[in-house]
């Protein structure tokens, strides 16, 4: 059986903007859907397009029950969660575009 991994990320439209939290199995492929607008929905009416944040996760049940614990976080602590990890705001597209 292979071995899959899960994720759980963070999207902004720009340092402080708006944020989306998503989870995916396939984080370049769902990352350059929200990127490139290919499906109507919160990021293409925000402009949401850079990838600031995200973590992998062994398993699915994981990855929902991390996705589900930072949606109910306030604004403020995922800021400061992206700004632990990503303190310049980069956008990690490219860095996962290479994976």
């Amino acid at each position: 059986m292979a071995f899959r991994i899960f994720y759980v990320y963070l999207m902004a439209s720009k340092r402080n903007g708006t944020l989306y939290t998503g989870l995916i199995g396939d984080l370049v492929r769902g990352i350059w859907e929200h990127r490139t607008d290919f499906l109507d929905g919160f990021t293409t009416r925000y402009g949401v397009h850079m990838l600031v944040y995200y973590e992998e996760h062994a398993s699915a049940e994981d990855t929902i029950r991390r996705e589900k614990q930072l949606k109910r976080w306030n604004r403020q602590w995922k800021i400061n969660l992206i700004e632990r990890a990503n303190p310049e705001w980069r956008d990690l597209w490219e860095d996962v575009a290479q994976q």
